[in-house]
């Protein structure tokens, strides 16, 4: 598991539509290795969360020191990854307003998410301005 922001600690106002290349590239790697290793070491599958949103950052430690982010923003991106399915990337309704009109988009349903109720979930399909909406 692996975690990353965009738009830090410098904003960029094409954040999500960023972090949603920078997914659909993972993908497509981690895809391409799979039917690429003649060897068959490639065992693994991923599932890739999204939530865009204000969080609290700053550096941890005493000695040895790590930037790390917290807040709500974080934790719903960490549902929207538990909450996704292998293989694809998984967004939460901030994300998707963001990216709605440069990413084809597939709507999931208002699904129960744990410790914040029912959210509005989607799948990123790829780039493209053909969006499926609720």
């Amino acid at each position: 598991a692996y975690m990353c922001a965009s738009g830090l600690p410098y904003p960029s106002e094409d954040h999500a539509h960023r972090i949603a290349e920078a997914a659909l590239e993972i993908l497509e790697f981690v895809e391409a290795a799979k039917k690429n290793d003649s060897q068959d070491n490639v065992r693994f599958d991923i599932r890739i969360g999204i939530n865009s949103g204000p969080v609290v950052a700053g550096v941890v430690g005493t000695k040895k020191f790590a930037y790390d982010i917290w807040g709500d923003t974080v934790n719903i991106a960490a549902r929207m990854e538990s909450a996704s399915e292998e293989g694809k990337i998984n967004i939460a309704e901030n994300t998707y307003e963001l990216i709605k009109n440069d990413f084809e988009c597939e709507y999931r349903g208002n699904m129960e998410v744990k410790n914040r109720g029912k959210l509005n979930m989607y799948f990123v399909l790829g780039k493209g301005d053909k969006t499926q909406s609720a």
